[in-house]
């Protein structure tokens, strides 16, 4: 197995309280992987230790082969919670501040616009996107720095039907263009048309982790899972 990202018993306390108990992830290259739990499962804290904003209490972390250094986060993008556009300025605008930052080239703004459909908006301001457009904005730029492992946390909350089917065409483009995407999602309906792999995380365990299959009650597995690694919270 060609594994892009391992992580072997990461553990991450808050003040003695422990949030991620022990995870071992194997995230597949060139795939999709749902990361499905509940609400307060450890989704955000485990993919925050793997984009560097949080430090794990133990355990490690492999990106490519090698343990997960600093530098590996410019090959890495993520969008975690609401993307964070200036809503006064036109997409172009927005993907413009970051590629100065970046030292990357206006030809890369118009790539990420291609690929994600927003082309078309001209003069439009972000902040009179529909949200379903400000999340593809979003993904815009997390893929200016052309990632090798794209993180989405909840991508499709608040998105209504027709921004949530865009939104997974795009995400399963993305394996064939060489990306691995990690999709968390607490809508088993969203991952189980879009991921490859699951990982299902209750309570900071990881419950399961497998290939997907198309006759699979997710569901079930789902529900069987977060039964038996129920906390007292």
């Amino acid at each position: 197995m060609n594994m892009i990202l391992k992580t072997t018993n990461l553990c991450k306390s808050f003040n003695g309280q422990t949030a991620v108990n022990n995870i071992s992830l194997n995230i597949e290259r060139n795939s999709v992987y749902g990361l499905l739990g509940p609400n307060g499962a450890g989704k955000s804290t485990t993919l925050k230790m793997i984009t560097g904003i949080l430090r794990p209490t133990s355990g490690s972390i492999e990106f490519d082969g090698h343990a997960w250094k600093r530098s590996d986060l410019n090959h890495i993008g993520a969008l975690i919670e609401m993307p964070p556009l200036y809503e006064n300025l036109t997409a172009y605008e927005n993907l413009k501040v970051r590629t100065t930052i970046l030292g990357l080239t206006d030809k890369r703004i118009d790539e990420v616009l291609q690929i994600v459909r927003l082309t078309e908006t001209g003069k439009k301001r972000a902040g009179q996107f529909s949200l379903g457009m400000k999340q593809r904005l979003g993904i815009a730029v997390a893929l200016l720095n052309n990632p090798k492992l794209l993180i989405l946390d909840e991508p499709t909350n608040g998105l209504d039907p027709i921004g949530i089917e865009e939104l997974r065409e795009l995400i399963r483009s993305f394996p064939a263009k060489g990306i691995t995407v990690i999709l968390s999602s607490h809508i088993l309906s969203e991952v189980q048309q879009t991921a490859d792999h699951i990982g299902i995380i209750a309570g900071g365990i990881l419950g399961y982790e497998g290939k997907l299959n198309a006759n699979e009650n997710l569901e079930q597995l789902f529900m069987d899972v977060v039964k038996s690694n129920h906390r007292e919270g």
